[in-house]
């Protein structure tokens, strides 16, 4: 046990599997512990390195095996993979903490930042409001069909739907039949439920931008609101990770997909990876950044209604999105205040010998 160097777990619900190595790469045990035996196996340990894969409950145990004095770093599953004897088709625990280990040991590798109780807990009111609102979608499609089947069409807005699906339920001269009507109204009750829910969820977002500091920096941007705000803070955890604002929008997923070769370059549609939730909201800002440049006369809105006339409208979304998400590195990684009307600094030119 004192030649382990390196220790790569593999996470799961009950059964851990470990896959430790000394400094000469050697494999020193692997084995399957059982989740409540973990913590007590690593404080019989000298302090090592630790990988597992940023999944599940990483964080927590990241969090009390570095209370233990070992060092340790999550990576990101996609990281991974490739490192896997096999590759998919050939998968088991074993398999994939051997893997972890070798991941690890590479120089050139990612890793994910550790979350904070504190951080994870305003992920919390995020991911649960997310929940309630796919959820209400879902409702409001359901009741939408339900009612189409007795031949009451109500215009698509969700707004027109709230207007008048009682007074069409409640409607004699229908075909709906009362088991029919009671099971509307009790979707309906559901339905205000998950509005309370939501708007609370929104209050408690709302509070915590404009506590966190760092989160009312952002909020001075135009199309980047609390939730934004709170979801950007909460999530990239430290923005320094990131060499360049171009890395962070990398890993929110808003960059073109390259397919280049040969010193030729081609580049395609972005890559949709990375987190999905904040590349979403920033794609949602853009449309209110789009909808206010007309109004101001900054360099930022200039720029954005003279790309808007070459691209169109759905290419400039994306490339605001991914602008924002630049600015927001630079807000967060250096401590900077928003300024629309910034220009970059352009090297001077270099004197002809």
């Amino acid at each position: 046990m004192d030649t382990i160097t390196r220790v790569g777990v593999d996470l799961a619900k009950n059964v851990i599997q470990i896959h430790a190595v000394d400094a000469a790469e050697r494999v020193v045990t692997r084995r399957a512990i059982a989740r409540t035996r973990l913590l007590s196996w690593f404080a019989n340990l000298k302090p090592c390195l630790v990988a597992m894969e940023a999944c599940s409950a990483a964080h927590y145990w990241a969090r009390k095996l570095r209370a233990l004095g070992h060092e340790v770093r999550l990576i990101p599953p996609q990281f991974v993979a490739p490192y896997r004897k096999g590759g998919a088709r050939v998968k088991n625990d074993a398999r994939d903490a051997e893997a972890i280990c070798e991941a690890a040991s590479r120089p050139q590798m990612r890793f994910v930042p550790i979350k904070s109780p504190a951080q994870q807990s305003v992920l919390v009111l995020h991911r649960m409001r997310t929940g309630y609102v796919e959820e209400r979608t879902a409702l409001i499609n359901r009741l939408r069909g339900l009612l189409a089947e007795f031949g009451i069409f109500i215009p698509q807005r969700t707004n027109q739907l709230h207007k008048y699906f009682v007074d069409c339920v409640e409607d004699g001269s229908n075909e709906l039949t009362g088991a029919a009507r009671e099971a509307l109204m009790r979707a309906w009750a559901h339905w205000q439920t998950l509005d309370q829910e939501i708007a609370w969820f929104d209050r408690q977002i709302d509070e915590h931008a404009n506590q966190d500091i760092q989160a009312k920096r952002c909020m001075e941007m135009c199309g980047v609101g609390p939730l934004t705000a709170s979801a950007t803070v909460a999530t990239v955890v430290d923005a320094r990770q990131f060499s360049n604002g171009r890395q962070l929008a990398a890993w929110i997923g808003i960059v073109p997909k390259q397919k280049s070769s040969g010193g030729k370059q081609r580049l395609g549609r972005i890559t949709k990876q990375g987190n999905d939730y904040l590349r979403t909201l920033l794609v949602l800002g853009a449309r209110s950044a789009i909808a206010a440049a007309p109004r101001h006369n900054d360099r930022l809105s200039r720029w954005i209604l003279q790309l808007q006339a070459r691209v169109g409208y759905q290419k400039t979304l994306v490339a605001i999105a991914n602008k924002h998400a630049r600015i927001l590195w630079a807000i967060l990684a250096k401590g900077e205040h928003f300024d629309p009307s910034h220009a970059p600094a352009r090297p001077r030119p270099t004197a002809s010998a």
